[in-house]
């Protein structure tokens, strides 16, 4: 049985771990090796793609980090969940929703809209 929750929590710590080993350890742990990721401005597949993307989100928005928005919910190997990107305390300028499918427990695919962004 899926848990939303856990799913949706896990996902957020990959995008907000600065280190880089550590965020290659929650990939290896959480997320197929043949996983694939895409949004309206990026796409990628594996752990290195995956990685890649984190680290440049980190480096053009550093400081920010990601919170869940409201409650993520689920049915058998699918999760989606509302998320918000800004710095600590003030009002996030980035908003966004994912889709997460899941094999065996582990990320599959994400398929991600942006639904606030910055001119």
């Amino acid at each position: 049985m899926t848990d939303p929750i856990l799913v949706a929590n896990r996902y957020i710590e990959l995008w907000n771990e600065t280190d880089p080993q550590r965020r290659r350890s929650l990939l290896e742990q959480s997320w197929s090796p043949t996983a694939s990721y895409v949004d309206p401005i990026a796409a990628v597949d594996g752990h290195a793609g995956m990685d890649a993307l984190v680290a440049g989100v980190q480096e053009r928005f550093p400081g920010f980090r990601f919170r869940l928005v409201g409650a993520p919910d689920g049915y058998a190997d699918k999760v989606r969940f509302s998320w918000e990107l800004g710095p600590d305390g003030a009002q996030a300028p980035i908003q966004g929703s994912d889709v997460v499918l899941l094999e065996d427990g582990r990320v599959r695919q994400v398929i991600g809209f942006l639904d606030r962004v910055p001119a």
